[in-house]
């Protein structure tokens, strides 16, 4: 049974921009849930209603938590990586986020290509023979990434690895596993609480 890639890692302290603040592995996790992390009334897209609800928008729209993410994050890239594709939306800050961070070139990864214009699927370089990266936000399912992952591979991008900040989802991994993808998290959501996953 195919399980999550578990590239354990030391806990060593990552730099927080905001007043430079040194932060570790396990505190960049509780700041990313302390920060999205809010509650009210909330209708869910199951039409059920909640009282609490995790705003992944929150963080990557926070500065000093996205370059900590991303520093936290350029050593799950793989080696070999010419490239790292944000689907839209939520994984489109974080590869930006990551390209500055470890110098590789980003590729903006649409649901749909383009009806006008240039109509690409993807907008940056040309990645047609490229071992590409996917980058994803908050993984449930996988079901999006399997779909963008066979359009970019028709379009000539070598993928085998998705890095996501957070995993949610349970089977996403085995489901992503049959169409011979790696998932690499770095933080796992479970039991009302984000942990580094090592």
């Amino acid at each position: 049974m195919p399980s999550i890639h578990n590239l354990c890692y030391t806990n060593s302290a990552l730099t927080q921009t905001k007043g430079l603040i040194p932060m570790t592995k396990t505190e960049l996790a509780a700041a990313i849930y302390q920060a999205s992390h809010i509650t009210g009334e909330f209708l869910l897209r199951s039409g059920q209603v909640s009282n609490e609800y995790f705003d992944k928008y929150l963080f990557e729209s926070d500065p000093a938590l996205l370059k900590a993410i991303a520093e936290a994050m350029r050593p799950l890239i793989p080696e070999g990586s010419g490239a790292l594709a944000g689907l839209e939306m939520g994984g489109v800050p974080v590869a930006a986020a990551l390209s500055m961070e470890s110098g590789l070139p980003a590729l903006f990864v649409r649901k749909k290509a383009k009806e006008y214009g240039t109509r690409k699927l993807a907008e940056g370089p040309s990645f047609d023979g490229a071992r590409v990266c996917v980058i994803e936000d908050v993984v449930t399912t996988g079901g999006q990434i399997i779909e963008s992952v066979k359009e970019l591979r028709a379009l000539g991008a070598v993928i085998d690895t998705v890095l996501c900040v957070i995993l949610r989802g349970k089977n996403a991994a085995e489901l992503l596993a049959r169409e011979n993808l790696t998932l690499i998290p770095a933080f796992v959501m479970g039991d009302g609480e984000l942990t580094v996953n090592c």
